[in-house]
């Protein structure tokens, strides 16, 4: 979604975009010896993405995503073609094998600014300690490389509490902008009048969905609860819907339809036990008018203001989010107060204009690292 958003805000603010995307799926047909090795360095990879830099004369490649199929060497192949080089983090793959920073439903911090060898122990990556492995030798020769530290000119994390991540990472501080996702135009506002919470994502346990059903097992039908994504726990909270008072499960629907649920919702919820990148759900929220009751963790805990555009609860305290979701539903004049706030946090942080102008200061400062470097190496 954010890779569909800056294309579209860029080339409306009159800019030459091509992009270049390449499905993971490739890699279930590649034989595994040749997948492991690419992922570290995919020479193919790096010579197609120079192939474009010098076909259409670009300035800056900006990458959402090297793994596995492109791997780090497409860096140096947009230096070799004389482009910039921009990547955002979407997640922690840099600094950990499962990209979450969690394990076993707790954060996990074992590999950060070490070697990864706790990853390959507890088979972090799908379960697997020989992929696991793969993705630990990725890390591990592209930070003795100096790939991490050289080949990017502008990092962008998502929040700040990102940025820190990265820097005990070892990422270099000097090179981490931070610049949030954003919506790539502004909905109309909600009332907030149907009469429901809502949860809208990913049906896993980073999610907290677990959560979430122990959370609405104690409010029951006083509070109606949409539950709106599909994934591997679809099951538990089909039966959830079934048996659970208040609860019900739309199944996943396309952006419009998300929407207007957020539109006509209460409340959303955000009961995430990892550390989340730049959460889209809140900030589609937000840009209807809906505050939030989130995770005081990670990029929740950054994001939120409580009082102002939300309220934050103890991550995995189905108690805590009980108490918080009451609280917000038996006050509507504070409600609508954190209504006006969630609208006024999308306007002045994640609107599409404000991101233009960050994002050009990006580029910007990412061609004038790449002025420097032509400098020192001529």
């Amino acid at each position: 979604m954010v890779f569909r958003a800056e294309t579209a805000l860029l080339r409306r603010h009159g800019h030459d975009v091509q992009t270049f995307a390449v499905s993971n799926d490739l890699i279930e047909q590649t034989p595994r010896l040749q997948a492991a090795a690419q992922t570290v360095w995919n020479a193919r990879m790096a010579r197609k993405v120079t192939a474009l830099v010098r076909e259409h004369s670009s300035e800056i490649v900006h990458f959402h995503n090297t793994f596995p199929m492109l791997s780090p060497a497409v860096y140096k192949g947009a230096h070799v073609g004389g482009a910039a080089v921009v990547q955002t983090l979407h997640n922690f793959r840099l600094l950990c094998a499962n990209a979450l920073l969690l394990r076993d439903g707790q954060i996990c911090e074992d590999c950060l600014g070490k070697l990864p060898l706790a990853a390959v122990q507890h088979s972090c990556y799908r379960g697997s300690r020989s992929a696991s492995a793969v993705v630990a030798a990725m890390q591990t020769v592209h930070r003795a490389a100096g790939t991490y530290r050289t080949g990017v000119d502008v990092y962008i994390a998502l929040t700040g509490f990102a940025r820190d991540k990265f820097i005990a990472g070892g990422l270099p501080p000097e090179r981490i902008a931070v610049k949030p996702n954003f919506l790539e135009e502004r909905p109309a506002p909600g009332t907030g009048d149907g009469g429901y919470a809502l949860f809208v994502g990913r049906l896993s346990p980073e999610k907290g969905i677990e959560t979430l059903l122990q959370a609405w097992a104690e409010l029951g039908a006083t509070i109606p609860l949409r539950i709106v994504g599909d994934g591997p726990l679809a099951d538990q909270v089909a039966e959830a819907a079934r048996t659970v008072p208040g609860v019900s499960w739309l199944g996943k629907l396309d952006s419009a339809e998300v929407r207007e649920q957020m539109r006509g919702a209460a409340v959303l919820t955000v009961p995430s036990v990892w550390y989340e990148g730049g959460p889209l759900t809140m900030i589609e929220g937000w840009g209807v008018g809906l505050p939030a009751v989130a995770s005081d963790l990670g990029a929740m805990s950054s994001m939120i203001r409580p009082g102002e555009n939300g309220l934050l609860f103890r991550p995995g305290d189905a108690g805590d989010l009980a108490a918080q979701v009451r609280w917000l539903w038996e006050h509507p004049g504070e409600r609508q107060r954190m209504r006006d706030g969630a609208l006024q946090t999308f306007h002045d942080t994640y609107s599409p204009e404000r991101n233009y102008e960050q994002l050009i200061k990006i580029y910007g400062d990412a061609l004038q690292a790449r002025a420097t470097r032509s400098s020192v190496q001529h």
